[in-house]
């Protein structure tokens, strides 16, 4: 283990030092195994958090092709994890979701299989940003509008 491949693992996963050193030493210097080790334990680290209240966050809106719009609160417990680029990201994330997938309720929405990476669900790709962010985030409402639909 070097500080380079901490370095490394750092910068592709947005993780902490300490927890970066702790993955690569458990894994022997095995960037790959290391990257599964930090998401397992961000998964972890989500469950954790998952009563904590949440009064804050965004609405994040997309319109495709001005044919379907999408309306999607995502929120988080503090303002200052609401204006992060990663919680910014991730409530955008959520609109292309629910423009492509039409999910009918957040229960549906969170079983699905994320549009840009097949193996993990929307649940997992949410759960992987509140470990990384470290606060409770969760899909409020959201409502998906077609032109000439109603």
């Amino acid at each position: 283990m070097n500080i380079k491949d901490i370095k490394k693992l750092r910068e592709q996963t947005g993780v902490g030092i300490a927890d970066c050193k702790e993955a690569l030493s458990l894994s022997k210097g095995n960037l790959e195994k290391a990257k599964e080790w930090l998401k397992k334990k961000g998964l972890d680290k989500a469950a954790k958090k998952a009563d904590r209240e949440v009064r804050a966050g965004v609405v994040d809106v997309y319109s495709h092709n001005g044919k379907v719009g999408v309306l999607v609160e995502v929120l988080c417990e503090t303002d200052f994890v609401a204006r992060t680029e990663d919680f910014k990201n991730l409530a955008h994330e959520l609109s292309l979701q629910i423009a492509s997938m039409n999910p009918s309720s957040a229960e549906e929405l969170l079983s699905q299989e994320y549009i840009r990476d097949a193996t993990q669900t929307v649940d997992q790709l949410i759960k992987g940003v509140s470990g990384k962010l470290g606060e409770n985030i969760q899909v409020g409402r959201f409502e998906r509008i077609v032109l000439g639909e109603g």
